[in-house]
């Protein structure tokens, strides 16, 4: 008898602001729902916001995917690189304009940090780009070890937000 895992809940940020970013950000979407032994169960508007550190390159757009996988985090984590990869994604340096950046904000409720692995996101509950995206398709979403979601969204009322695409503009 084989003991099969339950899914893990996971979600995604997505951003993107060269290269046609709203496309780039629909095809994340794509692609992470192609990832094997994964499901897309949600995907947020895309939303259109001002670059962090370093200030000087194009608006990004943004949004977040809730996906189901049987992943363990070390393998979403490079799956995800992969798709970066696949992408064009380069690292030229800390905050550069990008094709795609793909970023694991939560699994499950694991609280970890390895090298090159931290969950949740580190500064996840400090970014409206994160937040308004992941509370539009998880309301109720709760930040292990830092509370619920909403209640830092207040906390990021300076930071440039905009909504560019709804749910009911999807296919």
């Amino acid at each position: 008898m084989t003991n099969i895992a339950p899914p893990a809940s996971a979600f995604v940020a997505i951003g993107s602001n060269l290269a046609d970013s709203a496309y780039q950000v629909l095809r994340a979407f794509s692609a992470i729902a192609a990832l094997p032994v994964t499901r897309l169960c949600a995907r947020s508007s895309l939303y259109l916001t001002a670059p962090v550190g370093y200030a000087e390159q194009p608006d990004f757009i943004n949004a977040v995917a809730h996906i189901e996988t049987t992943l363990a985090p070390r393998q979403l984590l490079s799956a995800l690189l992969e798709i970066e990869h696949i992408f064009g994604r380069e690292r030229t340096f800390r905050n550069a304009p990008r094709v795609i950046d793909l970023d694991l904000l939560l699994y499950n409720n694991l609280q970890q940090h390895d090298d090159g692995l931290t969950l949740p996101h580190p500064r996840m509950h400090e970014r409206a780009f994160v937040l308004a995206p992941l509370i539009e398709i998880a309301p109720n979403i709760v930040i292990p070890g830092q509370g619920r979601a909403t209640d830092y969204l207040h906390a990021t009322h300076d930071q440039d937000l905009h909504r560019v695409e709804d749910s009911w503009q999807r296919q």
